[in-house]
């Protein structure tokens, strides 16, 4: 392979800037273009050495380099770094250096491609780098972590490997059928496939709360005009953003904000209170928020506790216009009911009579009370489900990995069918190798290069 080079460390001036060199001719770029501060027959391994690396015209800056002997590195290939002051002329300098003296720039992700490639990792490890890198919230670093490290490629390569020893010996009754070579019986292979469709099931059922920790929820604030919502978004925000007055109708588009509520990323979208409008762009705006509220991961309506008054909880059907329509808007998804404005009236009863059993919380977005209890009962709101919640080991597998494995399980529960009903085996292996196919794409077995293209190229340049 080539020798490639690229800045491994973020755009903009910073204290330090770090160039990556991965490849064959890595040692002899980094001694073409460092000089040691001290006389060295040869680069020590893994140990920094200071010096001054130079380019055509001379010395450019004062640095510390490091020369890694593959295949104990992260490409599996002879790596050199050069750590530099981070000035964004510097490091580009110094990189353009490198490149002069033998090494090319490299793509999106291709030293992680690389470590793909000469097997120092499986394809959900590489996806696992990228996702660490871009990880909002602890949770989310935790996820990628236990990819990173391989337990997610070690349960696939397991069911896969179960599966495989079963095609075998589908594959030796089906070609030798007058040699006595021992069967494989219909009931311990349905037991077999069944066991293997268990451990899918089990990986794919943390998918729905790992989506959430790494890509954040949507979450909707809806109810009538002044009920509060800009007040919330700019309280759960802690500044404000929304623009908020007594004039109903503030609000007349969505307005989207990124939050962490109790280590949970979330994205808050205010919208234009519901109502019958006549004039034009208010009635846009409210088209708009319907739309958002079926888009939701969860919605947060809002009561306007002083328009309702002290006996507005005490109703069996919701005095709420505006609210009973966000309801109905909800459909099955998670809603959290927030009476506003209690630092002008509480409810006389709490919950309210018609809440029938949801989720309900007291608040003034005005003056912050209530609003931690909201944010808490909120992240359990989005988490609460028990097919969300994944194995405490975190093994929750990427909306890409996820795809493969409920493809295969797919086919795993028609295979299912196909023993129940007495199908051949000749028949059955059909099904079966596209199960095999299906969990190998997880871990990148025999991977397409447009699959890996694609992977890939959502990486940074440097990683």
């Amino acid at each position: 392979m080539e020798t490639i080079a690229a800045i491994a460390t973020p755009r903009g001036a910073g204290g330090v800037g770090v160039i990556r060199i991965s490849g064959p001719r890595a040692r002899e770029v980094l001694a073409a273009v460092f000089r040691p501060s001290a006389d060295i027959a040869e680069f020590r391994p893994w140990v920094l050495h200071h010096g001054v690396v130079l380019d055509d015209d001379g010395p450019l800056d004062d640095v510390l380099a490091v020369y890694m002997p593959g295949p104990r590195t992260f490409t599996g290939e002879d790596v050199a770094e050069i750590q530099c002051h981070g000035g964004v002329f510097l490091v580009q300098a110094v990189l353009e250096a490198v490149l002069r003296k033998g090494a090319r720039a490299a793509g999106r992700g291709e030293f992680s491609r690389r470590a793909y490639l000469n097997g120092r990792m499986d394809l959900s490890q590489a996806e696992a780098v990228a996702e660490l890198i871009a990880a909002p919230s602890r949770e989310a670093v935790r996820y990628g972590l236990q990819r990173l490290e391989g337990e997610l490629g070690r349960r696939v390569e397991d069911l896969r490997v179960r599966l495989d020893q079963a095609r075998v010996q589908m594959c030796l009754a089906v070609d030798f059928p007058d040699d006595e070579v021992e069967c494989l019986p219909p009931e311990e292979f349905d037991g077999i496939v069944r066991d293997v469709a268990d451990g899918i099931a089990s990986l794919l059922a943390g998918c729905r709360r790992a989506a959430v920790m790494q890509e954040g929820a949507p979450v909707v604030l809806a109810g009538g005009v002044n009920a509060g919502k800009s007040s919330l978004l700019n309280a759960l925000l802690g500044r404000s953003r929304a623009l908020v007055t007594d004039i109903p109708g503030t609000t007349r588009d969505f307005l989207e904000e990124c939050v962490n509520v109790n280590g949970l990323p979330v994205r808050l979208v205010d919208t234009a209170g519901l109502r019958e409008s006549g004039e034009t762009v208010e009635r846009l705006g409210i088209e708009r928020s319907r739309e958002k509220v079926t888009q939701a991961d969860a919605v947060l309506i809002l009561l306007d506790g002083a328009a309702l008054g002290e006996e507005g909880a005490t109703a069996t059907v919701c005095p709420d216009a505006a609210a009973l329509e966000a309801l109905k808007l909800a459909g099955d998804l998670p809603v959290l009911l927030v009476w506003n404005k209690i630092d002008l009236c509480r409810p006389a009863c709490f919950p309210p009579v018609w809440a029938q059993g949801r989720p309900c919380v007291m608040i003034s977005a005005r003056t912050g009370e209530g609003v931690d209890e909201l944010a808490s009962r909120l992240h359990d709101l989005l988490l609460r489900d028990a097919e969300a919640r994944p194995p405490e080991d975190g093994l929750a597998p990427n909306a890409r990995q996820a795809l493969a494995l409920e493809r295969a399980l797919e086919e795993i529960k028609a295979l299912r069918g196909d023993i129940r009903a007495g199908r051949s085996y000749d028949c059955l292996s059909v099904r079966l190798d596209t199960a095999l196919a299906h969990l190998a794409d997880v871990t990148g077995v025999d991977t397409p290069d447009e699959v890996l293209n694609k992977v890939f190229s959502s990486f940074c340049i440097g990683k």
